[in-house]
């Protein structure tokens, strides 16, 4: 058979084939129609029976996908199918390909066919199809290619909830443009002639094997990782088999994980950038270097070695999956951990059971996402944030400089993420701009300067600008013929005066040597901004501190951004809102008048706070496909959830309010109420009173509201503390309970008698009663009312006691 072929017809017969024999199938069109799903979703439903890996993506590109199309590629019954869909914002997307792979062989079709009967069957079409055994390399970066996509920001999870909202933006597009044809052929002339420079992205970073010269010598834990050793140490004694170590750039997160992983033998390291994967690799092998040593990607598939450092998007697809068991590994270690919570993630920690998962990062609050915490139970062993390294003398200080930016990024469409980038460069590719940008830095600039840009046309222009103005500075960026490790050397060898960049310096790059960071871009993302922010503070001779150059204008995140440098709130949790944050005395901050007036005003114009909630809470449903439990909006909302419990005095009284409840559980909750939000506001100095909760609740729903015992709860409640070394130590290891760590009924009784019985029934009201023999709800519930307050009590209880154990562990 020949290995590369052209299939100008019935493309279908080639991909059915591959779709038959294939463990993995990944399909990427820009749209589908419901005659390409009908015509190929049988075959999918089979090979999805077999346990075929399957993964479809495609694009709301011009509103051409059909949402009907999409409500049949909900594959409900199969865990081993995921469906995404690209959100364009306007801009092209058109690939079409098709991946199939089973072991050593694979097919691999791309050309003009999308997902549809015609294109499929017997539209006119261009297709090559190229056997994986003719171009092995090429066919690994198409899957790694795939995946990068497929797990992109910019895309969504297809769900009922997702499908729901497109079909309303799919009917309000087709209103306003009836005539859909002509429409696309001509922006589909318009993005042919004039392609989008901005949404390409690298996909092949600069790799390299060599050593810093830094690390040749055999290295010592420092203050800041001893530290963490130590804490870690005690995480394990307290019987934790998951914890997240949270430290600012430039501590040495890296070089801590291999020194934890002294203590086993297996290890996992994943990363989501190759060039992090070989650093990695650099560092373990000088903290032990009588140890073998892999690197799992694209390229590279080593697994005769007892230490693998695997690129994230190669390890995460099924077939990489299971050539380990389950329990291969002794330890695995996540990498700039704040991306866990990504579903490429979720894939490889659902897959193994390591004896120990440790998380590190320099940004786990995700605030723009996820929250990362469920992912280690909520246990953070040690926390160290950049302002607490600067006071330890561990980073340089820094002095920060506000300064006004006049765009007004209040005309500028939000996409939920980020900035519309076509307007955004409109408003940024001025000269005005331009010019008070290189005052700006002039004014304030030391030696060596990373410049921080949303676009490659923006790099470019500010870089073009600056060396007309006599100065020495380049662009570099994906796109770049610059090799970007030379370019490095030359700002490191003060042949460059500036580096601008878009997103190459976000993680895993070390130049200690510079001073000086300039922020012409919106702050889009927290977690990004913090982890520029460390690009500067690494401590090197001489360099006294970090000049922090930043344009604030009225953009989303600019009024809350400096809350980032604020003392008080990393030292003691708070988040009160200052104009201007008190920064280490080491540290200096100014802004401009325009700066301070400009954020005082933004403050008044916060989001109200219940909206604020709604729109966090139909983010989560959107992306998960039904509606948050309440611990799901702890784990996995980008909000507090304690806010909840302020606003609304329930989660039930919340979804009330957002008409999230069916008609019956209205009337429950109206009916019962007083009971709803007792449970969620009774006091909890320990967990006694929601373990209690949480033995009623496990006698099942028509059972749970019975009365009961001291004497009937003992085992349950001694069992409950004395299985997980964490609640132990938190709740039932003070002097009278320690006592009892060889289980005495009578005394446990007694304790449950005491507290939680006497002092919740004491405290509530008349909703819960104790007679010194029998504990029970103070009133009646209807059989009827039984499972609907069941499940609600459920939830919170739920709650209550994640919540109480992650804060006690933090």
């Amino acid at each position: 058979m020949t290995r590369i072929r052209l299939i100008t017809e019935n493309v279908k017969s080639e991909i059915l084939e591959g779709i038959h024999t294939a463990s993995t199938i990944y399909i990427l069109t820009s749209f589908v129609m419901k005659s390409g799903v009908e015509l190929l979703r049988p075959y999918l439903i089979a090979a999805a029976k077999r346990g075929a890996d399957i993964k479809i993506c495609t694009g709301d590109y011009l509103f051409v996908t059909q949402p009907d199309a999409l409500k049949k590629l909900l594959f409900a019954d199969f865990k081993n199918v995921e469906v995404r869909m690209w959100r364009s914002n306007g801009t092209s997307f058109h690939p079409k390909a098709y991946l199939f792979n089973h072991m050593e062989k694979g097919t691999f079709i791309v050309g003009s066919s999308n997902l549809s009967r015609s294109a499929l069957t017997t539209g006119v079409e261009w297709n090559l199809v190229m056997e994986k055994e003719a171009e092995p390399d090429t066919f690994e970066d198409a899957v790694d290619r795939f995946l990068k996509v497929f797990y992109d920001d910019q895309t969504v999870p297809v769900n009922e909830e997702t499908v729901k909202k497109y079909a309303n933006q799919y009917e309000e597009y087709h209103r306003k443009n009836p005539n859909l044809a002509t429409t696309w052929a001509k922006q589909e002339e318009i993005e042919l002639m004039l392609p989008n420079e901005e949404k390409e992205k690298t996909t092949t970073e600069e790799v390299t094997n060599e050593s810093p010269s830094h690390y040749r010598t055999k290295i010592e834990p420092r203050s800041s990782q001893q530290r963490a050793l130590e804490a870690l140490e005690a995480t394990i004694a307290e019987d934790y088999d998951k914890a997240m170590v949270v430290m600012a750039t430039g501590l040495g997160k890296t070089y801590l994980a291999a020194f934890f992983a002294r203590r086993f033998r297996r290890v996992l390291f994943i990363a989501h950038r190759e060039e992090i994967l070989y650093q990695a690799q650099q560092s373990f092998q000088q903290v032990m270097p009588d140890r073998n040593y892999g690197i799992y990607n694209g390229k590279m598939k080593d697994t005769a070695t007892d230490n693998i450092f695997a690129s994230i998007f190669t390890l995460s697809m099924k077939e990489h999956l299971q050539i380990f068991p389950q329990d291969y590994f002794d330890l695995i270690v996540v990498d700039e951990f704040h991306h866990a919570a990504a579903q490429s993630y979720k894939r490889i920690l659902d897959h193994f059971t390591p004896e120990f998962l440790l998380g590190i990062t320099a940004t786990p609050d995700r605030m723009d996402g996820k929250d990362v915490y469920a992912i280690c139970d909520g246990n953070v062993a040690f926390q160290m944030h950049f302002i607490e390294a600067i006071q330890q003398g561990w980073l340089t200080p820094f002095h920060y400089f506000g300064v006004y930016d006049d765009t007004d990024y209040s005309q500028i469409t939000w996409l939920g993420t980020k900035y519309d980038q076509s307007e955004l460069l409109a408003a940024q590719l001025r000269e005005g701009l331009a010019k008070n940008i290189l005052e700006a830095w002039v004014k304030h600039k030391q030696t060596r300067t990373i410049g921080f840009c949303s676009s490659i046309k923006q790099a470019t222009l500010l870089s073009n600008f600056f060396n007309e103005n006599g100065y020495d500075t380049i662009s570099l960026h994906s796109q770049s013929v610059i090799n970007r490790k030379e370019a490095i050397q030359k700002l490191e060898r003060g042949e460059h005066d500036v580096i601008f960049t878009v997103d190459l310096f976000n993680e895993g790059v070390d130049i200690p040597l510079v001073d000086t960071l300039l922020f012409v871009r919106p702050t889009e993302s927290l977690t990004v901004f913090t982890q520029q922010i460390g690009r500067g503070l690494r401590l090197h001779g001489g360099k006294n501190h970090c000049t922090i150059i930043d344009l604030i204008g009225n953009y989303r995140n600019a009024d809350i951004k400096l809350s980032l440098f604020d003392t008080e709130r990393n030292e003691k949790g708070t988040k009160k809102q200052k104009t201007v944050p008190i920064v280490p005395t080491q540290c200096e901050i100014s802004l401009d008048v325009e700066v301070i007036d400009l954020l005082k005003e933004l403050t008044k114009k916060k989001q109200p706070r219940k909206e604020k909630l709604l729109q966090a809470y139909l983010d989560l449903k959107e992306e998960i496909g039904k509606r948050p439990t309440y611990l799901d909006m702890h784990l996995h909302g980008n909000i507090n959830t304690r806010e909840i419990k302020q606003e609304f005095k329930s989660y039930v009284g919340f979804l009330y309010w957002a008409e999230e409840l069916i008609s019956k559980e209205q009337e429950v909750f109206q009916d019962y109420k007083a009971w709803v939000e007792e449970v969620e506001k009774t006091a909890m100095s320990k967990s006694y009173k929601m373990v209690l909760l949480s033995y009623m609740l496990n006698r099942g729903e028509s059972n749970w509201h019975n009365a009961i015992t001291p004497e009937e709860v003992a085992p349950y409640f001694y069992r409950y503390f004395t299985e997980k070394e964490h609640r132990k130590q938190a709740d039932f290891s003070d002097k009278k309970t320690r006592k009892l760590w060889n289980y005495d009924q009578e005394k446990v009784a007694k304790i449950v008698a005491n507290m939680p019985m006497t002092k919740w029934s004491g405290s509530s009201k008349g909703l819960l009663v104790f007679d010194g023999d029998k504990f029970r709800l103070g009133f009646d519930v209807t059989e009827k009312d039984l499972g609907t307050l069941f499940q609600m009590t459920r939830e919170v209880c739920d709650y209550r006691l994640h919540d109480y154990f992650e804060r006690k562990g933090r």
